[in-house]
């Protein structure tokens, strides 16, 4: 369709054609996994054509578990299935497992420090239309605080699968946070070598602007910072893979050789990757502006994923600006200032303007699928 109505990316769930998916790469290299340990296992809450573990089920039918729309139970049965030795990877949306389910994460996984790993897809506001009960933004500040679990947050399917098979033998919990797998991906032909949980992967080196960015907006900060290059502003990207245990001392280390700092997430910015990153560069004594963009402190409102992106800034050319008028600030010595400390640097102007924009967008693309007698109004 060539109407601008429907993404290239976007997944026939009835056909199962689109081949492309991101999610698709880690499922296949979770079933690739359990061909030589038998204790790998999956599980779904009735989303296994969302999660792509239907890849794992075609080849391994007898180590998939279906438990339908019961994901604490599944979380829990993961549990008891870890305490008898098998290695269960527990998939289902985000705002299902990393909120939902988070006592069942706090008592029945990290307590007991159970090997289980959760595959939470569609993070953030991945879900759209589906609205606030299937959002994800508050995820990491929530499970960050719960003892003995590791978070990793991949962007794309290549890092995914490197983190899955990297954390075989982790002897802990595992909260993967992972897109809707439709993204453009950060790497493509694979991760480079040395990727494991750790420090952060250096995408891009600059000098004035370090971005740290995480999950899917790791693709647009790199895009971000072409852009910006264009501009005789240059970036450094790190692509900040593990959230817990977080790795202070090199986000510190990084942040003290540029002139601000930046992160991006597809999260509300109280408790997630921005308030880490502030805290790391503060507790090591790193004396560097630094600003949080993502969800301030609010719920999405309701639509396509991409327009939401777009919509809160959290795209290649809201990051742009973002970090424009961040330099400016810190430039022209105002960035300390109470006033301008509590304005957000994606404004509701900008906010208006992506609306008027997307809007006109979909009108043009609505008045190329009518007839040519109401396109002219006869």
């Amino acid at each position: 369709m060539g109407t601008g109505l429907a993404s290239p990316g976007s997944f026939n769930g009835l056909t199962n054609q689109n081949k492309n998916v991101q999610l698709r790469i880690p499922a296949l290299a979770l079933a690739d996994l359990a061909e030589s340990d038998q204790r790998v296992v999956a599980m779904s809450a009735d989303l296994k054509v969302s999660t792509q573990l239907s890849e794992f089920e075609k080849r391994h039918p007898e180590r998939f578990f279906q438990f339908g729309i019961s994901e604490r139970n599944m979380i829990a049965a993961a549990a008891g299935m870890a305490s008898c030795g098998l290695l269960p990877y527990a998939g289902t949306f985000a705002a299902f497992s990393g909120l939902l389910a988070y006592e069942n994460i706090r008592t029945d996984l990290a307590y007991a420090n159970q090997r289980v790993r959760l595959l939470a897809t569609h993070a953030g506001v991945a879900c759209g239309y589906f609205a606030t009960s299937h959002h994800a933004t508050e995820d990491i500040s929530a499970l960050r605080s719960v003892a003995n679990l590791m978070i990793l947050s991949p962007c794309d399917g290549e890092s995914a699968a490197a983190l899955i098979r990297a954390t075989l033998e982790y002897p802990g919990p595992i909260y993967f946070r992972m897109g809707r797998g439709r993204e453009e991906p950060a790497y493509r032909g694979g991760v480079p070598e040395g990727y494991v949980p750790g420090e952060p992967h250096v995408i891009r080196r600059g000098h004035d602007v370090l971005i740290a960015a995480t999950g899917i907006l790791v693709q647009e900060a790199v895009e971000a910072a072409g852009t910006l290059e264009e501009q005789g502003i240059s970036c450094t990207v790190l692509d900040v893979h593990t959230l817990k245990p977080f790795p202070d001392r090199a986000i510190a280390e990084y942040a003290a050789s540029h002139r601000v700092v930046l992160s991006v997430e597809e999260h509300n910015i109280l408790g997630g990757l921005g308030s880490m990153v502030q805290e790391a560069v503060f507790e090591q004594g790193v004396s560097v502006p630094s600003y949080k963009h993502g969800f301030y402190d609010e719920y999405s409102i309701i639509g396509a994923p991409t327009h939401l992106y777009e919509y809160y800034g959290l795209d290649g050319a809201g990051i742009v600006h973002v970090a424009q008028r961040l330099l400016h600030l810190v430039d022209s010595g105002s960035f300390y200032s109470v006033e301008h400390r509590r304005m957000p640097l994606w404004t509701e102007d900008d906010r208006h303007r992506v609306a008027s924009s997307i809007r006109a967008r979909s009108l043009r693309a609505s008045d190329s699928l009518a007839p040519p007698e109401a396109a002219s109004g006869v």
